[in-house]
């Protein structure tokens, strides 16, 4: 596999191959993959959205799910109040990265286990406060949008639309992470993550490098959150539990932190393996989701600590 990433053109035929897919899926009886791959879609978008802060900075964060949630409300509410859905879009991320980078000024003085159990405690806050503003919410009952189809022309099936702009933001998403990983904005990054003391006092600005890295992942959550209301058409507190920031979390650690194919890979193995498994075998199978689920991460963190597809220096650091 490592072999085989090492060549330009892999990116862009693999790419090719998943926007064909959905036009064939089809005619092989796979049309319930389409929409499963939207939605591994949409968990690779919010992966490289944590690779920032858990991947390059080192940043433990537990709440980014919230972030999900503001974008998806965001949208939501901006379109019921008349605002274009391309237009709401945008907003999405405006507002997520707004809000992002005031909390990250008020906690990114702290460290390790302490920001972990911060951010934890700021997603279920977002959860519990969208869940009890009903004037602007709607709380537990969610809120309706009007339909959006902006891809018609070239498929009349939402999920084929939607399947295709996902794609295309984690294609976009994809190549920012990693000419900002490449960027000297990365490479201090990645100093900060090996050992912050050392970067400071070699003149890195420790706090606004860390801030940065905690703001622009926010991008990506905001994206997806909007994309995830349009293509639902309706949005509830109850998609945006704690658990699914545990699933984010998963995703980086065993794609590989610091790696992007590693996430892209870490998403298509925990978001994409039990719904196959129900397509495949029956759907009692799952019912044992959370089983395979946690045998896989066992069975990694034993034999490949640093992850499916580990960024080469993250596996230097594992293995000297």
């Amino acid at each position: 596999m490592r072999q085989l990433l090492r060549y330009r053109w892999t990116p862009w035929a693999v790419l090719a191959l998943a926007a064909i897919f959905p036009f064939i899926a089809g005619t092989i009886g796979a049309s319930y993959l389409v929409r499963v791959g939207g939605v591994i879609g949409l968990f690779m978008l919010l992966g490289l959205g944590l690779n920032f802060t858990l991947g390059y900075a080192g940043l433990f964060d537990l709440g980014f799910i919230a972030f999900y949630a503001i974008g998806a409300y965001t949208t939501a509410i901006a379109m019921r109040a008349g605002v274009p859905a391309p237009l709401a879009l945008v907003l999405a991320v405006l507002v997520t990265l707004f809000v992002r980078a005031l909390l990250g000024l008020t906690i990114l003085r702290l460290r390790g286990d302490y920001l972990a159990v911060v951010t934890m405690g700021f997603g279920e806050i977002a959860r519990l406060s969208i869940n009890n503003l009903d004037a602007l919410t709607n709380g537990p009952k969610g809120l309706q949008l009007a339909p959006w189809r902006p891809l018609s022309f070239l498929s009349a099936d939402p999920n084929i639309q939607y399947y295709l702009m996902i794609l295309f933001a984690v294609g976009l998403g994809a190549i920012a992470s990693s000419r900002l990983e490449d960027s000297r904005v990365g490479r201090a990054w990645i100093a900060i993550r090996e050992d912050e003391i050392a970067a400071r006092l070699s003149g890195i600005p420790v706090r606004q490098y860390k801030l940065l890295a905690f703001t622009l992942s926010a991008a990506y959550a905001g994206l997806a959150g909007g994309l995830f209301a349009q293509w639902e058409q309706f949005v509830t507190p109850e998609s945006f539990v704690f658990w699914e920031s545990i699933l984010v979390v998963s995703i980086v650690v065993l794609g590989g932190m610091g790696s992007i194919p590693g996430v892209l890979v870490g998403a298509l193995v925990l978001v994409g393996f039990p719904p196959l498994m129900q397509w495949k075998l029956s759907a009692d199978w799952i019912n044992y989701r959370y089983l395979f689920f946690g045998l896989i991460l066992v069975l990694v963190t034993l034999f490949r600590p640093q992850g499916i597809l580990p960024s080469s220096r993250r596996e230097a650091e594992l293995t000297s």
